[in-house]
């Protein structure tokens, strides 16, 4: 019975490479020059530091830094879960990005009900931080695929791991 999985994992080299690039970009800004503006990638943590002098010195970072991640991967900036500004030491601030790896729970239920719901002849079932889709013809998976790509759109999903 062919099966595939519904996955979402970030790749960390992608995410590395483009905030190398914004913090080659930041320094080299005429209007960074004497900040704290900088970006840090905590790999262990899975967190994006943002530090600048004010607010919209981290809007201009991530300005920089979001198209150079969408440039490396597409749709990696809509698995950033966003926390609230924090001031540091007199006027400083820095946000953190938290990169949200695998399909949550409730997403998950989400989608298993999305395929229920469309009454097509495939099962999908919850395997850990993944959705496994099983069905008896490739059309039936691919028309699940189709599905799923369109209605959800705020988050990014693959379909990958097919086995016939």
């Amino acid at each position: 019975m062919p099966s595939f999985d519904f996955t979402s994992e970030a790749d960390m080299v992608a995410l590395k490479n483009a905030i190398d690039v914004a913090t080659r970009q930041i320094d080299n800004r005429y209007d960074f020059k004497g900040t704290t503006a900088k970006v840090e990638l905590n790999e262990k943590e899975k967190t994006i530091t943002l530090h600048g002098d004010s607010d919209f010195q981290l809007d201009q970072i991530k300005d920089i830094l979001f198209p150079a991640m969408e440039k490396k991967e597409v749709e990696s900036t809509k698995r950033l879960d966003h926390q609230p500004v924090q001031k540091i030491s007199g006027n400083k601030v820095k946000q953190e990005l938290k990169i949200r790896m695998g399909i949550d729970a409730e997403l998950a239920k989400k989608i298993v009900r999305l395929i229920k719901d469309s009454k097509q002849k495939v099962q999908a079932s919850i395997q850990g931080d993944a959705v496994r889709v099983q069905g008896a013809k490739r059309d039936d998976l691919q028309a699940a695929i189709a599905l799923i790509r369109k209605e959800i759109a705020d988050f990014p999903i693959r379909a990958g791991n097919f086995r016939d």
